[in-house]
């Protein structure tokens, strides 16, 4: 645990007033706690947790449960209206912004989705249901995601379009070119 708060401590460029930092501190405290072998020590560090994590919600805007499976060097750049579900997995150096919801696409059903490494999702993205976004993509911001995303590729629009990031970067260039 402390090893991976030192990496987000780095991660948050050594700044206590980034929320992202406290909620990976209370997400690794939560994570922590299942390792712990003595029975009425993990209830007192499970109530603690408990308690964190409401006050982390109350002041950052973000739901991270511990259920949840992150990577390193997660990064939630802006705060504010972020959820994640407590089925997502989530990949290493994954960046989000403020309002992003991951989760699962209907009440009562199991799926979520499944982030690889490398991914960065924009400020209102919404990622729902069981699927796959592959390593080294982006989603844009507002974006819908409802579908899998291959490796290397952009996912905008409501619902999302996806094109492989060669061709959006091309596409993006030529646009500069024509203003």
């Amino acid at each position: 645990m402390f090893e991976l708060l030192r990496e987000d401590w780095e991660t948050y460029e050594r700044d206590i007033q980034r929320q992202g930092i406290w909620v990976m501190a209370v997400y690794r405290l939560g994570r922590w706690r299942y390792t712990i072998k003595n029975a009425l020590l993990r209830k007192l560090f499970s109530f603690v947790y408990r308690v964190l994590k409401f006050a982390s919600q109350i002041l950052t805007g973000i739901d991270l449960p511990c259920e949840a499976t992150v990577g390193r060097r997660f990064c939630i750049e802006h705060f504010g209206g972020i959820v994640i579900s407590g089925d997502a997995v989530i990949g290493d150096d994954v960046t989000i912004r403020n309002g992003v919801t991951i989760g699962l696409r209907r009440k009562g059903t199991r799926g979520a989705p499944v982030i690889g490494n490398r991914v960065d999702i924009g400020a209102g993205a919404v990622i729902l249901g069981e699927i796959t976004i592959g390593d080294d993509s982006a989603i844009g911001a507002n974006a819908v995601v409802l579908q899998d995303v291959p490796p290397n590729s952009i996912a905008v629009g409501v619902p999302a379009i996806i094109k492989p990031k060669k061709i959006a970067v091309r596409q993006n260039q030529e646009l500069n070119l024509a203003v």
